[in-house]
């Protein structure tokens, strides 16, 4: 999924969970963040305090960056979550190990994940967490069929459209990429299909099994869940019997989502926002507003800088707000995540990544 899924509807589908502007934005740009991480290391402060972070994204989110993107420690737990063949920690699928890292949509992997981040919304960085948590269980709809790892599972041939009929346009587009062993990584051999709401459309993967996409579908079915879980987590309780997304807006996502058919995501998501600024959801107007990096991110407002990447050996100046800072909160509960997803939820499922 893109920004306007990540963020946009991310948004709505907090707001009609029951969360206030503030929250529902703080989850939002979360969510959307996790796509623009894309520095690791240490922050250095003037006073020799040190920061620790992870990334979860690369610098590229294209699938000519194949060296780079082959990084299982970004694409797994952020990305592509293993989905155990759609069944329950103590059971296993049939196949081989790469039937356990295909992604499922709405899999007990993913519950499981849900079920952890409600349980410890009492930390300082839940919001955050919850945010991180709604971009990975979002994913496993756009992402079904699909590991984060190179393998043939991930090949994809007959590309066809929502008629059923030939994608050239895709296959066009294909011909300027570098096709090499390293293209069945992820959904790289659809290029972004998966990610685009609007698109119907079909292949063969590469166990000569036809695959039928409906995205406007599974997408809204992808926010309705959200809504569920955040209602979740607004109870306390992972448990809790509650509604999805309330009429009529459910009807406005889901035309939203069939209508809205920029290829740029970033136009797309410009839309959504027009139409939250516009009311047209239940909550009523709200402005919102997502800048990843520069001057009003908030890696500006927790270190002051208004570059894109690092610099080796950069000192920046430490201000005590730091520590409660949305950019520091995010990052603690990225490292929480990944640490809870590698360490303790994979190897439930006997999954073992690295």
């Amino acid at each position: 999924m893109q920004i306007d899924f990540h963020h946009g509807v991310t948004y709505v589908c907090a707001r009609l969970a029951g969360f206030e502007h503030e929250a529902a934005s703080t989850i939002a740009y979360s969510a959307q963040y996790v796509d623009d991480a894309i520095n690791a290391g240490l922050i250095r402060f003037d006073n020799g305090a040190l920061f620790s972070r992870i990334s979860s994204a690369h610098k590229m989110l294209d699938y000519r960056n194949f060296k780079e993107l082959a990084n299982y420690q970004v694409w797994i737990p952020f990305h592509f979550l293993p989905g155990n063949g759609a069944l329950c920690a103590n059971q296993e699928p049939d196949g081989s190990f790469i039937d356990k890292l295909i992604c499922r949509p709405n899999s007990y992997v993913a519950q499981d994940m849900v079920r952890e981040c409600i349980n410890r919304q009492h930390i300082s960085y839940g919001l955050h967490r919850l945010g991180i948590t709604m971009h990975v269980y979002a994913d496993t709809w756009a992402h079904q069929g699909f590991a984060g790892v190179n393998h043939r599972v991930n090949e994809a041939r007959h590309l066809v459209d929502g008629e059923g009929q030939p994608d050239r346009a895709l296959v066009n587009r294909l011909k300027g990429y570098f096709i090499s062993e390293a293209l069945p990584l992820g959904h790289g051999s659809v290029l972004g299909n998966p990610d685009k709401p609007f698109l119907r459309w079909g292949y063969t993967n590469g166990r000569g099994e036809k695959i039928v996409r409906n995205n406007p579908k599974d997408f809204l079915e992808a926010a309705d869940q959200m809504c569920r879980v955040m209602r979740r987590y607004r109870a306390a309780d992972p448990d809790a019997v509650v509604p999805g997304l309330p009429e009529p807006d459910k009807t406005m996502i889901a035309q939203m989502l069939q209508t809205i058919t920029d290829n740029n995501g970033l136009a797309r998501h410009r839309k959504w926002l027009s139409a939250i600024a516009a009311g047209v959801f239940s909550f009523g107007k709200a402005e919102v507003a997502y800048v990843p990096k520069g001057k009003g991110s908030w890696k500006h407002q927790a270190l002051g800088t208004e570059s894109s990447v690092d610099r080796d050996h950069e000192i920046f100046t430490f201000h005590p707000s730091f520590l409660v800072s949305n950019w520091k909160l995010f990052h603690d509960a990225l490292e929480a995540h990944h640490f809870y997803v590698t360490h303790d939820l994979l190897p439930k499922y006997g999954i073992c990544v690295a």
